[in-house]
C-alpha cells in the first residue's frame, strides 16, 4: 500500500555545496534502504556549478575549462545555482523498477506547482523534465535526473524559480542542442522568490511521493 504523505520526512537545508549534499544523499539513501530511516525529501539550493549524468557527451560540457562534477544519476549535464530549488527524493519505491513512472510522478508534481502560479507546464514525449510550449516555442523550466539502487531513489529534480539563466548558455542542457531554458520569473515577467515557491512545491511533491512509495521502517 502507498504510504501517507505524513510518512515522508522533509529536510530543508538552505544553501549547501553540491559535494556535501551528495554525501548527505548517500548517507540517507543507505539508511532508507536498510529500513532505519523514513522516506525523505531534501529541498535545497546550491552555489553555482555544473553536474553531469552518466550519458553526458564531452561536447555538451563547458568548453572553457569550467569544472564539472560527474555524478551517478541518469540524464546529462545541467547547472545548479541560487534561485533554483533542487529536490532529492530518497524513497523506497512500491514498484522497485518503475523508474519511468517515478519520473512522470515528479513531473506531475512540478506541473501542479507551476499551475498554482498560473504557469502552464507540460510533459513532452521523449524528453524528461517539465516544459513550456506556446507561440514563442518550447523551453525547459525543470530538469530531472534520478538513480534507483536497492529499490530506493536518489538525485531528483531542479525547478528554475529565479536563477541567472546565462549559466545554461555555457553548456548543452540535457544534451538537447536547440533547447531553451526558462524560469518562473521569466515566464511571469515579475520577481518571484524561492520562499514563495518552496511550500507549494513541498506540498505537491510529498503528496506525489506518497503515491509511489512504501514504508521503509
Amino acid at each position: 500500500m502507498p504510504v501517507a504523505a505524513s510518512d515522508i520526512a522533509v529536510i530543508q537545508s538552505g544553501l549547501m555545496e553540491y559535494e556535501k549534499s551528495w554525501q548527505m544523499q548517500r548517507d540517507i539513501h543507505l539508511e532508507v534502504a536498510e529500513g532505519s530511516r523514513a522516506n525523505t525529501l531534501i529541498l535545497i539550493e546550491h552555489p553555482s556549478g555544473y553536474t553531469a549524468g552518466r550519458r553526458t557527451d564531452i561536447l555538451e560540457r563547458p568548453q572553457d575549462g569550467t569544472p564539472v562534477t560527474d555524478v551517478d544519476r541518469g540524464g546529462r549535464i545541467t547547472w545548479h545555482g541560487p534561485g533554483q530549488i533542487v529536490g532529492y527524493p530518497i524513497v523506497r519505491l512500491e514498484k522497485r523498477n518503475e523508474v519511468v513512472g517515478f519520473v512522470r510522478t515528479l513531473e506531475d508534481a512540478l506541473i501542479k506547482t507551476l499551475a498554482d502560479f498560473s504557469i502552464s507546464g507540460i510533459q513532452v514525449d521523449g524528453k524528461t523534465g517539465v516544459w513550456i510550449r506556446d507561440q514563442k516555442g518550447e523551453r525547459k523550466i525543470a530538469a530531472i535526473g534520478v538513480r534507483v539502487a536497492k529499490g530506493v531513489t536518489m538525485h531528483g529534480f531542479a525547478l528554475n524559480v529565479c536563477p541567472d539563466l546565462s549559466y545554461f548558455k555555457q553548456i548543452i542542457p540535457c544534451g538537447i542542442p536547440d533547447s531553451e531554458t526558462t524560469s518562473m520569473e521569466r515566464e511571469l515577467n515579475r520577481k518571484i522568490t524561492i520562499t514563495e515557491v518552496t511550500p507549494v512545491l513541498q506540498n505537491y511533491m510529498v503528496e506525489a511521493l506518497a503515491t509511489v512509495s512504501k514504508l521503509s521502517i
